[in-house]
Formats: C-alpha cells, sequence, structure tokens
C-alpha cells in the first residue's frame, strides 16, 4: 500500500445496531476498491473484519477491525466496530481516532437503540456522520418509513441525497436527488435515465428538503432560496460539504452492501464530504514545559502518535495500533513513550487490514498504522520524541459494571489462566480481573453477560484454560449491637515447654467503620504489657474473618481488661491464640449482625421507560432519591443493596429496548434483613459442613 498524504486519508468508523450490516458494508468497500478480490460474507467467516475464531463462530463482531480501501487517489481507513453494547468499549477505541463516522441502519429492522447511540456517540465526538440504510435488495423494506423514523428521531438535520429505484420487486437502481436523476444497475455500471413518473413526488419532496437545508447554510443563500432563486450544483455540494463538517446537515443515503448497491456511490461522498484529520484540532501536554503542544495533524510539527488499541497476534506477539497526530512516523524512527519514559527503535511501521498487515516505510499526520513487539507499549501511551515528550488525554472508556466469581477447573491452570487474562485485557480495556482478598474471592469483570461469556470461551479455546464461574459473595460485613464480656484460657501442656494465655476481654459496638479499636485496662500486671501486642495481633486476625459468616469485621471496640500468664509458658503465640478464641465467644455474645453494602445508582433512560424501571428498583429494595433531565433523558437515582444488583446489566437492557445505562459507586453500609442475614449465615454453615474451602 502506497503513502498517503494527510488530505487524502479518511478515517470513518461504521456505527449502528448489532446485526444491522456494518461488517457487510466494509467487505463490500473492500471490494469495489480492488482490496479483495471476492467479497466475503458472515455467514461464511470469510470476512475481512471479523476474523477472531470467536467473530467467526457467533457471526457478530467482537472487537474494532480497520480495513483500508484506496478509492480515487484516497485512503478510506474504514473502523469497523462491533453493535452489541457489551462490546462498547471498542467503539470508543474507534471513536477516539476517527474523522467522520457512517451510522448503517437496516431498512429492514429500522431504527434501533443501536442507531440511537451511534447518534449520541457521534454527538459526544463531534463528528460528521452520513446515515446508510442498507438491506435496499429486500422488497419489503420501506425507505420511505426508515427516512420518517429518522425525521421524527433526529429532526430536520436529516437530508436524503438518493432513495432508491425498485421494479419488479427488486433494487434497479438509485434516484439522485441533488442532481433530480435517475440511474439505473447495469452489471458493474449505473446508467443514467429519466426519474420514473411514480418516484417523482417523493425525489422533489426530498429535494426540497435538502434545498431547504442548503438555505440556512447562509445569509446569501436564505435570501435566494426565499426569493425563488436556484442553487447550482457546485453550490449545493459545496455548501453540504461545510454543513456536513458542522452537523446541520446528515445526509441519508442507501443501497445492499451484500449486493454492493450503493456503496460506490458512499465512497465517493466519502471521500467528498468527509473531512480530513488535518481539518480537526487536536492538542496535548508538552510534559517536560507543561506548554500545550497544538499538534493538529500538521505534518510540519515533531511526530507524535497516540496508540488507541492493541492487538494479541498469536505469532507477532503485540500489535499496537497508533494514529499519527503529527509529523511523519517512518520505519526505524526513534520514538519515546512518555508513560514509561522510555525510548525504541520502532522497527517496521504496518498498515493492518483486517489481521494482515501491510509493511509500509512512513505514515503522515492523521493515518493509521501499527507497531509490533513493542511489549511496554499500552493502549492510551503517547509517543512522541525525547527532545519533545507530548501527552494526550487518555480515550474515554465504559465502566464494568458486570461481574462474576470464577475458579480454575484445573488448579495446576492458575498460573495460565492468569497469563491468558492478561492478554485478553491487554487487548480489551473494559476487561478487568482481580482478587477479592477481603472475601477470597477471584472475579472478572465485564460490560455484558455475553461479554464475560466470550472470555470465558477464548480462555477455554484459545489458551486451553479452563474455569467454572458462579454468583460472586457479596462483601457483607460482620459487627456487634450490644456489649459482651468473655474469658478464655489457653492451656496446652506438651513434651517441653508448654502453652499458656489467659484472657478477659469487653466487647462493644466503636460506632466506627474501622476493623476494630483496641485498649487495654490491665492493672497490677495480670497481663504483661510485653504480651499487648499480642492480644491486638489477636484481634485484628479475628477481624479477617468474622465469626458469624465468615466476613470481615467492622466496628468493634475490644478492651483487654484482665488475665494471667505462666513465668515460663507464656508466650506471644499462646496469647494471640487465648485472644482469638475470646473474640469468636465474646462477638458472638455480643448481639451479631450482618451488614450489607449499599450503592449509589445512576440509572439513564428516556422518559417512557421511567415507570419500569422505578417499579423494578422498589422491588431490588432501592429507594429513589430523585431524578435529573440530562440531555434528552432522565438520571434516576437511587440506593440500592448490591446484592441486589445482580444481573441488572441484562434485565435493564431487556426492559428499556437496549435504551437504559446505569452506573454506581459504594455508598454505605446497613443492617441486612432478618431473613437474608439467616440465609447467608445458613450457606456458610452448610459450606464449613461439606469441608467446601474459600478461593
Amino acid at each position: 500500500m502506497k503513502v498517503y498524504t494527510t488530505d487524502k486519508i479518511r478515517n470513518v468508523v461504521l456505527l449502528g445496531h448489532g446485526g444491522s450490516g456494518k461488517t457487510t458494508l466494509a467487505e463490500a468497500m473492500a471490494f469495489l476498491s480492488g482490496a479483495v478480490s471476492r467479497p466475503g460474507k458472515v455467514e461464511d467467516g470469510s470476512t475481512i473484519s471479523d476474523c477472531d475464531k470467536e467473530e467467526i463462530r457467533r457471526q457478530i463482531s467482537i472487537s474494532t477491525s480497520i480495513v483500508p480501501v484506496e478509492w480515487t487517489d484516497f485512503k478510506i481507513n474504514v473502523l469497523d466496530t462491533p453493535g452489541f453494547f457489551d462490546f462498547e468499549g471498542e467503539v470508543n477505541e474507534a471513536m477516539s481516532v476517527a474523522d467522520g463516522a457512517i451510522i448503517v441502519v437496516s431498512g429492514k429492522a429500522g431504527v434501533e437503540a443501536g442507531t440511537e447511540r451511534a447518534w449520541d456517540l457521534c454527538e459526544k465526538y463531534h463528528l460528521p456522520r452520513i446515515f446508510f440504510i442498507t438491506d435496499m435488495d429486500i422488497d419489503s423494506v420501506s425507505y420511505r418509513q426508515v427516512l420518517d423514523d429518522l425525521n421524527a428521531m433526529f429532526g430536520k438535520k436529516i437530508a436524503p441525497f438518493n432513495m432508491p429505484l425498485r421494479e419488479d420487486e427488486k433494487l434497479a437502481g438509485y434516484i439522485n436527488v441533488i442532481q433530480k436523476k435517475a440511474f439505473r444497475y447495469q452489471g458493474d455500471e449505473a446508467i443514467e435515465e429519466d426519474v420514473p413518473e411514480y418516484s417523482m413526488e417523493y425525489m422533489n419532496q426530498y429535494n426540497d428538503s435538502l434545498m431547504e437545508a442548503v438555505a440556512e447554510t447562509s445569509e446569501e443563500f436564505l435570501d435566494r432560496y426565499l426569493s425563488g432563486d436556484t442553487f447550482s450544483e457546485a453550490e449545493i455540494r459545496a455548501a453540504v460539504r461545510s454543513a456536513i463538517s458542522d452537523g446541520s446537515i446528515i445526509p441519508v443515503e442507501s443501497g445492499s452492501g451484500l449486493m454492493q448497491r450503493g456503496v460506490y456511490t458512499l465512497l465517493d461522498d466519502i471521500v467528498k464530504y468527509m473531512p480530513s484529520a488535518d481539518n480537526r484540532q487536536m492538542s496535548g501536554i508538552n510534559t517536560q514545559t507543561n506548554e500545550i503542544f497544538e499538534a493538529n495533524f500538521d505534518i510540519l510539527k515533531p511526530k507524535t502518535a497516540f496508540v488507541f488499541k492493541t492487538i494479541a497476534d498469536p505469532f507477532i506477539g503485540y500489535y499496537s495500533l497508533i494514529k499519527i497526530r503529527s509529523g511523519v512516523v517512518k520505519a526505524d524512527d526513534i520514538m519515546y513513550d512518555v508513560r514509561t519514559t522510555i525510548e525504541f527503535k520502532i522497527g517496521k511501521l504496518y498498515v493492518l487490514r483486517g489481521n494482515k498487515a501491510h509493511e509500509v516505510p512512513e505514515l503522515h499526520a492523521g493515518d493509521l498504522g501499527a507497531l509490533a513487539k513493542q511489549t511496554s507499549i499500552k493502549t492510551g501511551d503517547t509517543l512522541s520524541t525525547k527532545s519533545n515528550p507530548v501527552m494526550y488525554a487518555k480515550m474515554e472508556l465504559p465502566v464494568p459494571y458486570t461481574y462474576l466469581r470464577w475458579k480454575p477447573v484445573r488448579k495446576s491452570d492458575v498460573d495460565k489462566i492468569a497469563m491468558a487474562m492478561a492478554k485478553i485485557a491487554a487487548e480489551d480495556q473494559t476487561f478487568r480481573f482481580e482478587r477479592d482478598s477481603a472475601n477470597r474471592q477471584s472475579l472478572i469483570y465485564g460490560m455484558g453477560d455475553l461479554h464475560l461469556e466470550i472470555i470465558q470461551s477464548k480462555l477455554l479455546n484459545e489458551y486451553k484454560a479452563e474455569i467454572t464461574v458462579d454468583r460472586p459473595k457479596v462483601a457483607f460485613r460482620e459487627t456487634i449491637r450490644k456489649n459482651s464480656d468473655a474469658e478464655y484460657k489457653y492451656k496446652k501442656q506438651t513434651g517441653g515447654h508448654g502453652q499458656y494465655g489467659h484472657v478477659k476481654i469487653k466487647f462493644s459496638p466503636s460506632g466506627t467503620n474501622d476493623p476494630y479499636v483496641f485498649d487495654e485496662e490491665v492493672v497490677g500486671g495480670a497481663v504483661p504489657r510485653n504480651f499487648f501486642p499480642a492480644v491486638e495481633k489477636g484481634i485484628a486476625s479475628s477481624c479477617e474473618k468474622g465469626p458469624l459468616a465468615g466476613f470481615p469485621v467492622v466496628g468493634v471496640h475490644a478492651t483487654l481488661y484482665d488475665g494471667s500468664f505462666h513465668s515460663v509458658d507464656s508466650s506471644e503465640n499462646s496469647f494471640k491464640t487465648a485472644t482469638e478464641q475470646c473474640f469468636k465467644k465474646g462477638f458472638m455474645e455480643a448481639g451479631p449482625v450482618l451488614m450489607e453494602p449499599f450503592v449509589t445508582l445512576k440509572v439513564t433512560v428516556p422518559d417512557s421507560y421511567i415507570g419500569d424501571v422505578i417499579g423494578d428498583l422498589n422491588k431490588r429494595r432501592g429507594s429513589v432519591m430523585g431524578m435529573t433531565p440530562a440531555n434528552g433523558k432522565q438520571i434516576i437515582e437511587a440506593e440500592v443493596p448490591q446484592m441486589e444488583l445482580f444481573g441488572y446489566c441484562t434485565v435493564l437492557r431487556s426492559m428499556t429496548g437496549g435504551r437504559g445505562d446505569f452506573s454506581y459507586e459504594f455508598s454505605r453500609y446497613e443492617q441486612a434483613p432478618g431473613d437474608i442475614q439467616a440465609k447467608v449465615i445458613a450457606d456458610y454453615q452448610a459450606q464449613l459442613a461439606s469441608g467446601e474451602g474459600d478461593d
């Protein structure tokens, strides 16, 4: 692949609901541009984009793929993104480097939740966009209905650029709304002809709405429009290009990705109307001077690049995908990673097309490429030169809230699983794995049930590491509500020195969130001072795993007030052991209770779903605190027991058709209801009786 200058590069992201046809459209673009000799099919697992084994098996996109195509002396970097919400992190990575978007809408399914999310993302990232309505080869599909739905959803910005021409229940061609001309498909060509009479009414209607949108781009055009003047095609296209860039006009095009119809026109319009990177602003911070570095994709400025994605390759190791944000990066250049302060030689420079790497000598500002075998580089890093150390803001990624407890099927695989999870986490920034030491469990976090299911499948099929998953233990806490006075004498005689420790301790609620408060009121040297630290150690270790249900203890005030010792047999260990036994006894006599964690939950939904969401939260023992309007939706804030949120992601998506989002953070601990306490304690006792240990 040849080298392209910044003005000849277009970076466009394909967005849309899962199954809307993004991958098929990307394949059609690759075929028409000559990047592939024949178009692949999702059903056959032969597409460029979906090259991962899980993608082929499930016939869905799981990660973002780059499909660069060359079109009329331009390079279009097509970023094919997943449509399922579980892979939202992949979409955000693509959005961070895109300069324009194609929102794909299935004519069969119409405007869906994924369409709305795609629009919201474009608004957030200020990206110009084009709607492409696909499935026009299906006769039952109504282009007009989808267009009406887009108008109702997104307003008068929607401007159809073409409309399908159907004859004998087939897609016969298209009508160019700007030119008011029809084009009939004949083989690979589109032959111009007169617009059929039955299409004139809608064509004129669409042309009028487009001209009205063009007129509003300037006062001069508005005056001419109101006086009855017409615009030339050149004037229309110039005005449209500017209006698309600022988001005041959103073109709508149509066709069939499967039949490669309408895609030729779409590629032309991406080149004509989508901005190159040098039309966008980009700034970072020079970490040496603390001054703002205005990169703005200027090739004359010092070279900088942003790492927006990492791909684990079984043969190469890691590919670090980059976007050049200033200057020209060449093979064998020396670059500097600001995060690690490591200077390194690039070696070979690549352009990826799916999972195939093509070597290139250099990449200009605005282009997308890849570095290989740079193990110290991570997603979100900034690469620059040591003399001009620049750092760009990291991309904003969604937080994973769905989590499961996991165990290895074979204990010997623990190290293998840890290494495999580290590789998956390097690729997927929304996957997390961690050890919950307080509850002695290992957890994996993801964006939803499907996400975590695929993680398990990857571990098994790619890394031969099998795990089982279960509902995670909730982080309960144990505390006391009453006072108690306990005594324990630990006495053990062995062949040599024996063991002796005797303590009397008062227990009471401390009123704090700390595990314990320790005091001593020993008089007369009943317990020597040198054993006080051992007593405190016994209390501290007892608080790690409470006697009620095995959860950490909080809010206990322990006062050592008496005891006895043996001049020979007493030791630190004997007093620690005596204290641990005394703690168990005293704790259970002081009105022990379980405290459950509450979270502050924020649910963002359209107004029409408020009643359903609040009703569901009430069933989950939640208390709604209030609502706040934001961007045409409502943010419902509530306090909910954390244990009631298991599986909430799936329920919310089902309840709102995928239009609801949520986030939460820990709020406080509160005493759990009696029935819940009884069940948790019974489960713990059953676990002890069965001899089942912790992870």
